[in-house]
């Protein structure tokens, strides 16, 4: 077990307390709704107005949600501490968020609540990272984390293994809108709207002193500025460019597709394309495949389209504009004749406007069995849909290395809600990553947080 990560924790069961779409901002579109195929498995929505509470300024891809005050927490009683066989549904139970003096602050001064299988609990991690979006793990075990709107790339030391990171440090700045991270050798890359740049901290004194700009050709403007990244078994870096529009025609082929790149920063090739905007990519770690999440367009009504998650494949285009989900045209961009049939389809389909965003595979022993394997898939949460959905990390459960489409309805089933309360968001998941203990870590970038779920068992 790495030393910066807590030991796997011998605690009582005893808990107490109940508890965007990514897109751009809405773009004039057609009334006509496909019909969503038969094949989606439907997330259940937690609440039932959209209002989700601010605390801060979304990022610039995302629509500004209404302030409104979160409902009081009510006590229950100790959950359960045995999950269920692994051919029955999850039964979530409230478990109280545990903090400590010096994550007792922002949104945790008051005690808040999230819904875990019975075994799990969680507590903060690290709170005070604003914006925070995604993780990474360098070669020598030290947490990173980007910060978009602080333009900042910070590190999570947690030498004492109490499972709270000691402190927040600036590892480089001067990055606005960073977002993806990945590590080569003693490079740390990451990846701001229009660039790609490789961070090296030369001295050892934690502060990257060594920056270096590989790459300046990344699509900018427009909605969806996040820029995803990840080295892949080849060693090419492969980057994720979402559209610059809610459904258009692009110029630039680098947009609303997956582009491969040296790991010098020298344009390769698109890899795939006619995705929307696949914030989440990662390599699964036995096949070495791609697998990406993706955010369907908006203005079509609450159900449609499918959000999806792909296995994808290289030279394959998945459809959008002219194509939805698993091969519905979109009639208002008049796709050609026959082009929907020769698309890739998604190997999940989930709930409209869930907007799916991080999304990573589990491969510890400090869940139950059961898990391994798995996907995890953090769900920011919906803007345009009438009823909200998402605000929580669903599981998707895998067998031989692919969605296990024998489990039927509980191929997709909540994980870890709580965070939307009668119709208000107190908080928007983006990042589930697995710490080398076992145990998840999930960003929140509206708390600022980073939370972590861990078994404890009985």
């Amino acid at each position: 077990m790495n030393k910066r990560f807590p030991a796997l924790l011998a605690l009582s069961a005893a808990m107490v307390l109940a508890a965007c779409d990514t897109g751009n901002t809405p773009q004039p579109t057609s009334t006509t709704a496909p019909a969503v195929p038969t094949t989606v498995v439907e997330v259940t929505p937690t609440t039932a107005a959209e209002a989700p509470t601010a605390t801060a300024a979304p990022p610039a891809d995302e629509p500004t949600n209404t302030a409104a005050p979160v409902a009081e927490a009510t006590a229950t009683p100790p959950p359960p501490t045995e999950v269920p066989a692994a051919d029955e549904p999850l039964t979530l139970n409230p478990v109280t968020v545990q903090t400590t003096d010096a994550t007792r602050r922002g949104v945790f001064e008051r005690e808040r609540t999230l819904n875990l299988p019975p075994g799990f609990q969680v507590n903060v991690f690290a709170v005070g990272v604003e914006s925070v979006r995604l993780l990474g793990l360098s070669p020598d075990g030290l947490l990173y984390a980007t910060s978009p709107r602080g333009g900042r790339v910070v590190t999570l030391p947690d030498a004492n293994n109490d499972g709270v990171a000691d402190s927040i440090n600036v590892f480089a700045d001067g990055l606005g809108g960073v977002h993806g991270i990945a590590f080569k050798d003693k490079g740390v890359y990451v990846a701001t709207e229009g660039s790609i740049v490789r961070l090296e901290d030369t001295d050892g004194d934690g502060v990257a002193d060594d920056r270096r700009t590989l790459a300046g050709d990344l699509p900018t403007g427009g909605g969806h500025s996040t820029r995803t990244i990840a080295f892949g078994p080849d060693g090419k870096l492969y980057v994720s460019a979402g559209s610059s529009c809610n459904v258009c025609r692009e110029s630039n082929e680098k947009r609303a597709a997956i582009s491969r790149y040296s790991a010098e920063g020298q344009f390769e090739k698109i890899f795939a394309s006619g995705l929307r905007n696949a914030v989440g990519i990662d390599f699964h770690p036995e096949t070495g495949e791609l697998w990406a999440t993706n955010n369907g367009r908006d203005g079509l009504g609450d159900d449609v389209p499918p959000e999806t998650i792909y296995n994808v494949k290289e030279d394959t285009n998945y459809g959008w504009p002219f194509c939805d989900g698993a091969r519905i045209p979109d009639e208002s961009q008049g796709p050609p004749a026959g082009f929907c049939e020769g698309t890739g389809v998604p190997a999940v389909e989930m709930q409209a406007h869930s907007a799916p965003l991080g999304l990573h595979f589990y491969t510890g022993d400090q869940f139950p069995a059961q898990f391994r394997g798995d996907l995890f898939v953090a769900f920011h949460g919906s803007w345009n849909r009438s009823v909200p959905t998402g605000y929580k990390v669903v599981r998707v459960r895998f067998a031989d290395n692919q969605p296990d489409q024998s489990a039927g309805d509980l191929l997709v089933e909540d994980f870890a809600t709580g965070w939307l309360i009668g119709g208000d968001a107190w908080g928007r998941p983006v990042d589930p990553f697995m710490a080398p203990d076992g145990s998840l870590l999930v960003t929140d970038d509206r708390a600022g947080a980073i939370y972590r779920i861990f078994y404890a068992g009985q």
